[in-house]
């Protein structure tokens, strides 16, 4: 049977170019003819910017959005924390792959004592407000760059530590022997997913990509995301959220922090698997904006376009 040569859009960062190539060789595997086609984005360009500065959701998927629109691909993989809540028109999720590890972990220089006056170097508002809500006496820096490169920049720094997603490390096999799991942090929605994405019209993709969509994960991480949208928290408001299929329940965890830490709003419910998760996300976030969250959503936005 003829079939055409499915085009697979990604970053050209290693683990972007990692993750494209795992959904190339899924596809092989299910017989489907594949090329990746890398592009960069902007913001692996800019990167003396913190993400929040942009003003913009989406940075790392835009370009591939527009090459999907133009016909440069046919598909894109993403990280799907990455990618904003609402796609753009034309484009569907097709598959969310297994999830790997959720977990934020620090990676240190020397064992730090948490007791001292610490600096902690992130690029992410969710973890940097996390991090300040339980360590208030500590600093926290801007880190951006790829993974490489942020890894260089903490072993020639003095700093106490830096944080980094543990599926990010360990698909690339860099994981540090000197790191912490922090298992009291909160992801963010979707971090460990990879997600796939198509043209609507495009049946042929649809159906190939189908295939490698993975159940569990893709209610999990509908129901993180749906929390932030809720929320309106686009890619930048320090939110977290975590949910779990666990004997025939559906476990949520979530939180919104003040970009300082010295605020805290947090929910964890459970829900039967049967009874549906439609809406789950959006009940969670509403408990959160019932009890200060949309005062608090008010303060962030004020503080990053003040």
């Amino acid at each position: 049977m003829t079939q055409k040569t499915i085009r697979i859009g990604t970053r050209d960062s290693q683990l972007a170019l990692w993750q494209a190539h795992t959904v190339e060789r899924k596809l092989n595997e299910l017989g489907y003819q594949t090329e990746v086609i890398a592009i960069k984005s902007a913001g692996d360009v800019i990167l003396d910017k913190p993400l929040y500065e942009f003003g913009i959701t989406g940075i790392f998927t835009k370009t591939l959005d527009v090459a999907m629109l133009t016909g440069q691909v046919d598909i894109a993989v993403h990280s799907m924390k990455d990618v904003p809540t609402a796609l753009p028109k034309g484009i569907v999720q097709t598959a969310v792959l297994e999830r790997e590890t959720t977990a934020d972990i620090l990676v240190y220089n020397q064992l730090p004592e948490f007791t001292d006056a610490l600096t902690v170097a992130t690029g992410s508002l969710r973890r940097q407000a996390q991090w300040l809500n339980r360590y208030s006496h500590h600093r926290c820096v801007d880190l951006r760059g790829n993974v490489n490169t942020r890894l260089s920049k903490l072993a020639e720094s003095d700093w106490g530590g830096a944080i980094f997603a543990a599926a990010g490390l360990g698909r690339l096999g860099i994981t540090p022997e000197k790191h912490i799991e922090l298992d009291w942090m909160l992801p963010a929605p979707a971090q460990g997913a990879m997600v796939v994405v198509a043209m609507q019209d495009d049946e042929f993709c649809r159906e190939a990509t189908g295939k490698l969509n993975h159940i569990d994960s893709e209610v999990c991480t509908f129901v993180e995301r749906q929390f932030l949208r809720e929320l309106e928290g686009g890619c930048t408001a320090p939110i977290g959220a975590l949910a779990r299929v666990i004997d025939n329940e559906i476990r949520f965890e979530g939180v919104l922090c003040s970009v300082d830490g010295s605020q805290k709003i947090h929910v964890e419910r459970t829900i039967e698997l049967h009874k549906g998760h439609i809406d789950f996300g959006k009940d969670c976030a509403r408990e959160v904006l019932d009890n200060g969250g949309r005062e608090l959503m008010q303060l962030i936005k004020f503080s990053l376009n003040p």
